[in-house]
């Protein structure tokens, strides 16, 4: 997102995109207190939908522990990518996404030893693509 005032128009799409692909509904929205949530119109938009809205207290990551925990993983493993590979900083969008894809493809125990992306599409993902982080390689077309 370019600024916060997207927020709303992205999450209307990702509502649609996860109740498409799922057939599920989002019951909840548990944002911090940040003002791109306050809107009359997003706000009417969650109760039309039958959304609930629950803010927590901004800056207090104790009341979101499960995603903040989550970024945190993200991040230190991305640090860690990068520093074991003697990468510049400005990979660092590249790692983090290398990061997530990785994650989404390993086993976890809250959704019962399936990986998400597993849980998520219903099918294994195929990990034959994979290669050691940081590897020389060549395109070619």
């Amino acid at each position: 997102m370019k600024s916060k005032a997207d927020v709303f128009y992205n999450f209307k799409k990702f509502k649609n995109q996860v109740e498409n692909e799922c057939n599920r509904h989002i019951k909840v929205l548990r944002p911090d207190g940040g003002g791109e949530y306050f809107s009359h119109e997003f706000s009417n938009y969650l109760n039309d939908c039958g959304v609930r809205h629950q803010f927590t207290c901004r800056y207090t990551t104790q009341q979101n522990g499960v995603a903040e925990r989550k970024n945190r993983h993200i991040v230190e493993i991305a640090r860690a990518m990068l520093n074991e590979m003697n990468l510049p900083l400005y990979f660092w969008v590249d790692v983090v996404y290398t990061t997530v894809y990785i994650i989404n493809r390993c086993q976890i125990a809250s959704v019962h030893l399936k990986t998400p992306e597993e849980a998520w599409s219903g099918r294994k993902p195929n990990l034959s693509h994979l290669k050691i982080f940081g590897c020389v390689c060549m395109c070619m077309f």
